[in-house]
């Protein structure tokens, strides 16, 4: 291996590290913005009574009812 060798970064690499070096604060931006919309609390009661009136779907879901 030659002394001037350098390890190998990647363009989109470098642009992620340059964007963060210019913006300190795009993590915690991402964050609120996340909190936003994903990390939000459940109501477990809720969960529960959406399990307990889940319909159990057919085999085959076009399938007519021929009696």
């Amino acid at each position: 291996m030659p002394l001037f060798w350098k390890p190998y970064k990647s363009d989109v690499t470098q642009f992620i590290e340059q964007l963060k070096a210019q913006r300190p604060t795009l993590e915690a931006e991402q964050r609120a913005g996340r909190a936003l919309l994903w990390d939000k609390e459940q109501d477990r009661s809720a969960q529960a009574g959406f399990d307990q009136a889940r319909v159990a779907q057919k085999p085959y879901v076009y399938q007519t009812d021929s009696k």
